[in-house]
C-alpha cells in the first residue's frame, strides 16, 4: 500500500469508528515526498514503518468489514485499529528532519 492508500484506508476505519473524517496536515499530506528528497536511513526507516503500517491495516480492515457485513458493530475494533494507525504514523513522521538538517540533493 501506498502512503495515499493507507490513508483511504485509515478513512474508512475512521468511518466504521464512528468518528469524523480527518483533515490531513501537509506534513501528512507530503511526507512521501519529504521522506524521498530526505533519502539516507530516514528514508529506509519511512519505507519500513510504511510496510510496517500497511501489514498492520490491510487485514485490520478486512476483518472490519467482514465484521460490519455480518451486522456486528466494527466500532470498538475500529477506533483500536484507529488508535494504532494514528501512534505509528505519528512514529513515522518523527522522521522528518528538523529545519536546518541538509537534505540530500
Amino acid at each position: 500500500m501506498t502512503w495515499a492508500a493507507l490513508h483511504d484506508a485509515a478513512g474508512v476505519v475512521c468511518t466504521l469508528a464512528g468518528m469524523p473524517p480527518e483533515v490531513r496536515k501537509p506534513e501528512v499530506r507530503n511526507f512521501p515526498a519529504i521522506m524521498r528528497d530526505t533519502g539516507g536511513w530516514r528514508y529506509d526507516l519511512a519505507k519500513q514503518g510504511v510496510d510496517d503500517l500497511a501489514s498492520i491495516m490491510e487485514p485490520g480492515l478486512t476483518a472490519l468489514l467482514a465484521v460490519s457485513a455480518r451486522g456486528v458493530s466494527p466500532v470498538p475494533a475500529a477506533q483500536a485499529l484507529w488508535q494504532e494507525f494514528v501512534t505509528t504514523r505519528a512514529a513515522l513522521l518523527t522522521l522528518i528532519p528538523p529545519l536546518g538538517i541538509k537534505r540530500r540533493a
